[in-house]
C-alpha cells in the first residue's frame, strides 16, 4: 500500500466522519458510481448513473466533497478493510455491494496537499508525480517502472504486464493549486495537460472521480478535459442530494443533538437563519455543512466561516470594481436579491471585471445563493460577513458610511431620540441613497435594513416575523436579554401612531413572553417603533413608544 496507490488514509478519515455524533450517510452515492464499474448486462441493480466513467463535482467550499471523495476512495480501495465502516451504512443493503468493497487499485490524491515551503509549480507537481512513481514501483515491481517515467506511461507498463490491471482516479481539490500566487497561466496549462495526459483515452482508466470549486471549463480550452461529465450546484440537479444537508437530514440532527446535549442553547429555528439559503437546480433548500455540524457540536450559533483564500480575493474584486457592484452590494446587504447572469466558469483567480463575473464568482464560492436568475446573500452567517466587509472598506462609499450611521441609529433608538433617527433616514434617503423611489413598502424596508446594519452585532433581528396575530415588519431580539427589545412596523402614506397601534392591536409583544407559565427570558422594556414615509412631502415621519 502507498501514499496515493490503495492508501489507508481515506479510509481512516473517512472512519472518524463515520464514527461522528452528527454524521449523515450519504453512501448512496456510491450506487452512482457503482454502475459504471458493471458489465452492460448487469445493469438492473443499479438505477443511478450508468454511462460515462469520468465524473467532476463542483461545490462551494465546506460542501462535504472531501468527505465524499474519501468515502469513495475508502470503500473501493485496497488499502483498508473497510468492511466496519460501510456494513453499517445504507450501501451494504445493495446485492453488489461485497462485489466491490475494497477490491479496486484506487488512487487517491488530495492535491491540496502542498511540499514544505513550496514556492513554484515545479516542486508542486514534482511532489505528486515522484510519490505516485515511488507506490507504483513498490507495487509492481517488474514493470520497468523508475523515477525519470511519464505517470502515464507507467501505468500503460504496467497494463502491458497484467492485462486485467485497471485503477480508479479518486482526484479532491483539483483546481486547487490555481489559487496559489506562484501559479502562472503556463503552470496553469501544464497542470491541466497532466491530468488530461493522466485520464484521457487511457485504457488503465476504471472510474475518475474528481471534485473541486471552479469548473474543468474554465480552464480546458480545447478538448483536454471534455471526457469529464461536470456537475455543478446552479447548472445541473444531479448528485446534488450528495452534498449539504437537506431540511430532514438537518432535523434529524437536531434531534439527535437534542438527545446528546444536557443544555441544549441552538434552535430549529436558529440552525435555518444561520446556515440555509442554498438551493440546488432543483429547488431544494440546502444548509451549510460544516457550520451545522460545529453549531450543534458547539451547542452554539455562531460564524464557522474562515477567511481565507477565495473569501479575501472575491472583496477584492468588490473594491476593484466599485461602480458596478457597489449598488448590488447595497441592496444585498438590505436583504434583498439582485439580477445577475451566473457564468460558472468566471471564477477564474483575480481575473473579474464585469458585475455578472463578480457575482458569478461569489456564488461559485459559496457567498452567494443563486435561485431564478437572481443572486442574494443565504443566510446570517454569510450576512454577518458582507457586513464586515462593508463597514471596514470606506472605498464603498455611500454603503460604508451608511454603516456608520447605523450605530447611531441604533443608540437613537434605545434611548427615543427619534430627532436623529429622522435626521438618519433623511441622510440616507436624499443624500446617499440612489436605489430607492420609495414607491412602496419593500424599498422603505431596504432601506431600514441598512441603516440599522450595526444593530446585527447585538440583536438577532427577524423580518416578517410571526408575532401574535399577524407578522412584524421587523423584531429585534437582544442577545442580552436584559437589553430593550424593539418592534418596528413600517408604513408608506400612513402615521407612526397608526404603525404603533398595529403592534398594539396584533399584539406582536407576545413574541418576548414565555411560554403559558414560564417567565418572559427578556427582562429589559420593549419598544414599540413606527416608521412611515409620506410621498406627498417626501418625508419620513418617526414614533417611539414603550409597552408596559
Amino acid at each position: 500500500m502507498g501514499l496515493y496507490l490503495n492508501s489507508k488514509k481515506p479510509a481512516l478519515l473517512y472512519q472518524t466522519e463515520a464514527q461522528a455524533a452528527y454524521f449523515i450517510d450519504k453512501s448512496a452515492l456510491l450506487d452512482e458510481l457503482a454502475a459504471l464499474l458493471e458489465p452492460s448486462d448487469n445493469l438492473s441493480e443499479h438505477p443511478g448513473t450508468v454511462g460515462n466513467k469520468y465524473i467532476c463535482i463542483t461545490r462551494p467550499r465546506r460542501f462535504g466533497k472531501t468527505v465524499m471523495a474519501n468515502m469513495v476512495a475508502s470503500y473501493f480501495g485496497r488499502g483498508m478493510d473497510s468492511s466496519d465502516i460501510f456494513g453499517k451504512l445504507s450501501v451494504s443493503t445493495k446485492k453488489w455491494y461485497k462485489t466491490h468493497l475494497n477490491t479496486h487499485n484506487v488512487i487517491h490524491i488530495m492535491f491540496n496537499e502542498m511540499p514544505a515551503e513550496c514556492k513554484n509549480y515545479s516542486q508542486y507537481i514534482s511532489r505528486i508525480q515522484k510519490r505516485l512513481l515511488g507506490d507504483l514501483m513498490r507495487e509492481f515491481p517488474d514493470a520497468g517502472i523508475d523515477y525519470e517515467t511519464a505517470v502515464w506511461d507507467a501505468l500503460n507498463q504496467i497494463l502491458e504486464l497484467e492485462e486485467n490491471i485497471k485503477f480508479i482516479f479518486v482526484f479532491d481539490e483539483w483546481d486547487f493549486i490555481f489559487h496559489r500566487q506562484f501559479v502562472t497561466d503556463a503552470d496553469k496549462a501544464a497542470f491541466v495537460d497532466f491530468i488530461s495526459n493522466l485520464l484521457k483515452d487511457q485504457p488503465y482508466v476504471e472510474l475518475a472521480y474528481m471534485t473541486g470549486i471552479l469548473p474543468i471549463a474554465k480552464y480546458s480550452s480545447g478538448s483536454e478535459l471534455n471526457m469529464f461529465l461536470e456537475y455543478t450546484m446552479a447548472a445541473k440537479v444531479k448528485f446534488s442530494e450528495y452534498f449539504g444537508f437537506s431540511k430532514e437530514e438537518v432535523d434529524i440532527l437536531f434531534d439527535r443533538y437534542l438527545k446528546l446535549t444536557e443544555k441544549p442553547a441552538v434552535t430549529r429555528e436558529g440552525l435555518r437563519i444561520w446556515y440555509d439559503g442554498y438551493q440546488t437546480l432543483a429547488g431544494k433548500r440546502l444548509y451549510n455543512p460544516r457550520s451545522v455540524v460545529c453549531a450543534l457540536s458547539d451547542n452554539q450559533l455562531s460564524n464557522y466561516w474562515t477567511n481565507s483564500g477565495p473569501y479575501d480575493e472575491i472583496f477584492y474584486y468588490v473594491q476593484k470594481n466599485l461602480d458596478d457592484i457597489r449598488d448590488d452590494i447595497a441592496l444585498m446587504a438590505a436583504g434583498q436579491s439582485v439580477p445577475a447572469k451566473i457564468q460558472e466558469y468566471a471564477a477564474t483567480s483575480m481575473e473579474l471585471h464585469t458585475k455578472d463575473e463578480i457575482l458569478s464568482a461569489m456564488v461559485v464560492y459559496g457567498f452567494l445563493c443563486s435561485e431564478n436568475g437572481r443572486v442574494s446573500i443565504p443566510n446570517k452567517e454569510l450576512m454577518d460577513k458582507f457586513v464586515d466587509m462593508i463597514r471596514r472598506e470606506p472605498a464603498l462609499g455611500y454603503v460604508h458610511r451608511l454603516s456608520k450611521k447605523s450605530e447611531q441609529m441604533l443608540r437613537a433608538t434605545l434611548s427615543q431620540d427619534t430627532d436623529t433617527m429622522l435626521a438618519i433616514l433623511e441622510y440616507a434617503h436624499n443624500t446617499e441613497t440612489p436605489l430607492f423611489s420609495y414607491n412602496n413598502e419593500s424599498e422603505l424596508t431596504a432601506l431600514v435594513n441598512l441603516v440599522y446594519l450595526s444593530a446585527r452585532d447585538s440583536y438577532r433581528i427577524e423580518r416578517e416575523d410571526k408575532a401574535g396575530i399577524g407578522y412584524v415588519d421587523f423584531i429585534f431580539y437582544p442577545e442580552d436579554k436584559n437589553a430593550d427589545c424593539i418592534i418596528l412596523e413600517l408604513k408608506v402614506d400612513h402615521t407612526p401612531e397608526e404603525a404603533i397601534r398595529q403592534i398594539k392591536d396584533r399584539q406582536y409583544a407576545l413574541r418576548f413572553k414565555g411560554r403559558l407559565g414560564e417567565a418572559s427570558p427578556y427582562t429589559g422594556h420593549i419598544l414599540a417603533v413606527g416608521i412611515t414615509y409620506n410621498k406627498k412631502d417626501k418625508k419620513h415621519y418617526c414614533k417611539i413608544e414603550k409597552l408596559e
